[in-house]
């Protein structure tokens, strides 16, 4: 077998592997979805839906240039759910109890009013 056929045969090649970051990017949306809306089934049944409808209206997409778009814009929403999202809870009249998740918790420094003094 020489090397050309080598490198484009079945499941190797540009548009394979173009494939495979594709679905990693639906996957990724899929676990994050479930991770920011977990308990809340009808969040997570509209963002499922929401998910696959956007892949799905896209699949066709040969553009490689509007691939990458598409895959910067997924990767952005990914990022802005996993980072940004925080579920809120209904607990009675204009009020809502915060559920952060465990991630979003980050380290605090204390804020200094003082400027400091450089020597």
């Amino acid at each position: 077998m020489n090397q050309a056929a080598k490198v484009t045969g079945p499941g190797e090649g540009v548009g394979a592997m173009r494939t495979g970051r594709v679905l990693q990017l639906f996957k990724a949306l899929h676990r994050t979805r479930q991770q920011v809306f977990r308990n809340d089934a009808r969040a997570l049944e509209a963002a499922r839906i929401k998910i696959n409808e956007e892949f799905k209206n896209n699949k066709s997409e040969t553009s490689p240039k509007k691939i990458e778009e598409l895959m910067k814009i997924g990767s952005d929403v990914e990022l802005l759910l996993r980072t940004s999202v925080i579920q809120g809870i209904h607990t009675g009249h204009n009020t809502l109890k915060l559920v952060p998740r465990k991630d979003l918790f980050i380290e605090n420094v204390p804020y200094c009013d003082t400027p400091t003094q450089k020597q």
